[in-house]
């Protein structure tokens, strides 16, 4: 049998990539029979399988910000950058017409959050009203919901207004959240938002940000210990990308080797949870090691892998699902928990790879790869 290592380096995709060989090998010693499906959301194979996948349009999940671009938080690694883009709905009112508006344009769902308040909550009060109409209105539509820091009370009143999915970032280091987000809060109420939230019927999907604390590692490891005290319905991974960060605070790009050795602690810490490695993450070299740690240790979805991580997958003896997807379906999808067979959009591998093997001769030859089903596209 021939080593994880050296199926790696059989990737020509992956040439110039390193990986830690003990970690590597501490990898395949600790996997337990097969790894199990691993779903990737890719917009890679559309290019060579045009005839098979239709287009992917960017409104079936639109992220929709009720503070339009305001944030009074302005943290690090952010500065509101992220919301700036979004679709602003400032007033209920406005939430029902973009809602409509996306809806008849063939959205699926949407992501709705906004920017913070001084004390990390977004004010959602003036919404819910509108939420449950939307809901009531579109029962099939469904609504993923950043949550920021909540109450009990907050957290029903989500939960009442027919939330589907509801996302927070835990945050395991109070430097962390003192320096990086300018928040006078404590470790405990992030734990505590996310107890709130696990006792509802929502779809609970915490994100944990690897290297928040200006690209190293701090609180990561107490995260995953809240994570695992209240067991929600997935866990997201992403790795800093501070592209807005002051120079005065300037960020590291986090060491890929030590993300593999987290992505490695998190599936022995979780193992029956989806765990699932999110859009953000370094770009280059860096995101090749990323996502190869993370088909080795057994992550359940990668959004927009690196080039030849789904070959390597395939390599490994992974079942392989293919999901054409835009950002928005990716993210749509991650935050409803790749709930069992129903996740992402079936496509027919097995012809994507052919079409594939036409482009470079040899580079899949004897790789047997899982198919999720019929191809079929984006709706």
């Amino acid at each position: 049998m021939s080593t994880w290592l050296e199926a790696f380096a059989g990737v020509e995709a992956l040439e110039g990539a390193e990986l830690d060989a003990a970690l590597v090998a501490q990898m395949q010693a600790g996997a337990v029979g097969e790894l199990g499906r691993v779903n990737f959301y890719t917009p890679t194979f559309k290019a060579y399988a045009t005839s098979e996948i239709s287009g992917c349009g960017k409104s079936a999940w639109p992220a929709i910000s009720i503070t339009g671009g305001d944030c009074k938080l302005q943290c690090d690694h952010c500065k509101a950058k992220i919301l700036e883009p979004m679709i602003p709905a400032r007033t209920a009112d406005e939430l029902w017409r973009v809602a409509n508006e996306q809806i008849a344009a063939g959205a699926q769902g949407m992501l709705l959050t906004g920017g913070s308040n001084h004390r990390n909550e977004v004010e959602y009060g003036p919404y819910y009203s509108t939420i449950r109409r939307i809901k009531d209105s579109f029962p099939e539509f469904r609504i993923a919901l950043h949550t920021a820091l909540v109450s009990a009370d907050i957290a029903r009143r989500m939960e009442d207004a027919g939330i589907d999915a509801a996302m927070m970032d835990v945050i395991g280091a109070q430097e962390t959240i003192t320096q990086v987000y300018h928040l006078k809060r404590t470790v405990e109420d992030f734990e505590r938002s996310l107890e709130h939230l696990v006792a509802t019927q929502m779809h609970v999907v915490p994100h944990i940000v690897l290297g928040l604390h200006y690209g190293r590692f701090l609180g990561e490891d107490s995260a995953l210990e809240i994570v695992a005290r209240h067991l929600p319905a997935a866990l997201v991974l992403v790795v800093v990308m501070p592209f807005y960060a002051p120079q005065k605070r300037p960020y590291v790009t986090p060491d890929s080797h030590e993300v593999g050795r987290f992505f490695l602690r998190a599936r022995q810490a979780l193992p029956g949870l989806p765990l699932l490695l999110g859009c953000a993450r370094p770009p280059g070299r860096a995101k090749q090691e990323i996502d190869s740690y993370a088909v080795m240790a057994g992550l359940n979805g990668l959004a927009h892998p690196a080039d030849g991580v789904v070959e390597l997958a395939a390599r490994l003896m992974r079942d392989v699902r293919v999901t054409p997807a835009c950002c928005s379906i990716a993210v749509g999808d991650e935050v409803m928990a790749l709930n069992a067979d129903q996740a992402g959009l079936e496509v027919d591998v097995g012809r994507i790879i052919e079409m594939e093997r036409r482009r470079a001769a040899g580079r899949f030859a004897g790789i047997p790869v899982v198919t999720a089903g019929g191809a079929s596209g984006c709706h």
